[in-house]
């Protein structure tokens, strides 16, 4: 077994070391991006705030462009990510169980410890993640040099992305009327953090998932894909490509915004398919409401962010899914 394969989660390695040489070479073409993207395109520099909100009501999900973060720190922050996950799998295993940083497999479903939290065997998401709370990277002090050095990485992005959450958020804040004296309530930016993915590919890519059709739990989720492509999103009921255009980011309406926003604004509904012959890394941001800050709505129940983590993990466990806000909504007589 190919000392990549070591660095898998053990239950993906039995298919890809019996077909290792059905995969084609490294060096195959890339995606070539769709000049037809259908992602609404915000440009941050010059942020217009109707087209902000036909994106927001519409697809919940828009392609953010002119965003500010250096070209060179994006790329830094991909090449780290794949290095730590080329760690063989055991060591990889050691090095982050006593790290604030949690590692993962095979469900994005966590604790709010950052544990994964058992799915059972039909439920397994083809996936390996590093959970990074942002508010606890001053406690990280890492022994491991390559852990050391991603710890500067993972810092001047979190400042770009307060800068751009904020940004946005004020704008849609404003859009909807909410009060702007309980702004620090309705997006903690204490509440954020990181989670770093690898799908590894996978020889049966149209017999498993990389991760299933859901939609994220936040408030706002910003992603940083590869080249690799495989994530789609649901628009009139279709599905289509968010293909990887360099030096864009992908925003996303969580639940927490959609039921602020009392429907307004649409929680986007996504997933990850594999790929049989690449690995694929992406980056995804997630901020939340303050977790005792109540959301109130016509729409749905009163409820807090913990009233609807807690929600989704029992879920998860005994259904094998994310039901969301729909076990939140008022029943109309």
């Amino acid at each position: 077994m190919g000392s990549t394969y070591a660095s898998y989660p053990p239950l993906f390695r039995p298919l890809e070391s019996q077909t290792q040489d059905a995969f084609e070479p490294e060096n195959t073409a890339k995606q070539i991006p769709n000049s037809t993207d259908p992602l609404p395109l915000i440009d941050l520099q010059c942020l217009d705030p109707e087209k902000l909100r036909e994106a927001c009501t519409d697809w919940g999900m828009f392609r953010l462009v002119n965003h500010g973060i250096p070209p060179t720190l994006l790329e830094k922050f991909q090449e780290h990510t794949k290095t730590i996950f080329s760690i063989p799998f055991e060591s990889k295993h050691a090095l982050f169980k006593s790290s604030v940083l949690g590692y993962f497999w095979g469900t994005t479903v966590l604790t709010q410890s950052g544990v994964a939290l058992s799915r059972g065997p039909n439920n397994i998401n083809w996936l390996e993640g590093i959970h990074v709370p942002l508010s606890q990277l001053s406690e990280l002090q890492p022994q491991d040099s390559v852990i050391a050095s991603f710890r500067f990485i993972l810092e001047e992005y979190k400042e770009h992305l307060s800068r751009l959450v904020t940004t946005l958020f004020k704008t849609m804040a404003l859009d909807l009327n909410l009060d702007p004296s309980q702004q620090n309530k309705y997006l903690s930016e204490s509440t954020g953090y990181l989670r770093l993915y690898r799908y590894p590919r996978c020889s049966m890519a149209d017999q498993n998932q990389g991760i299933e059709a859901h939609s994220d739990s936040s408030v706002l989720s910003i992603l940083l894909q590869d080249e690799v492509g495989g994530f789609e999103a649901v628009k009139d009921n279709k599905w289509f490509n968010v293909d990887p255009i360099p030096n864009s980011l992908i925003v996303n309406i969580g639940d927490m915004m959609q039921a602020m926003s009392n429907d307004e604004y649409r929680s986007a509904t996504h997933r990850v398919n594999l790929n049989k012959n690449k690995d694929r890394i992406s980056i995804g941001y997630f901020v939340f409401p303050a977790d005792d800050f109540v959301i109130r709505s016509s729409k749905y129940k009163p409820f807090t962010y913990n009233d609807f983590r807690a929600q989704v993990q029992v879920d998860a466990k005994s259904l094998g899914f994310k039901v969301g806000l729909d076990r939140f909504k008022v029943i109309q007589d």
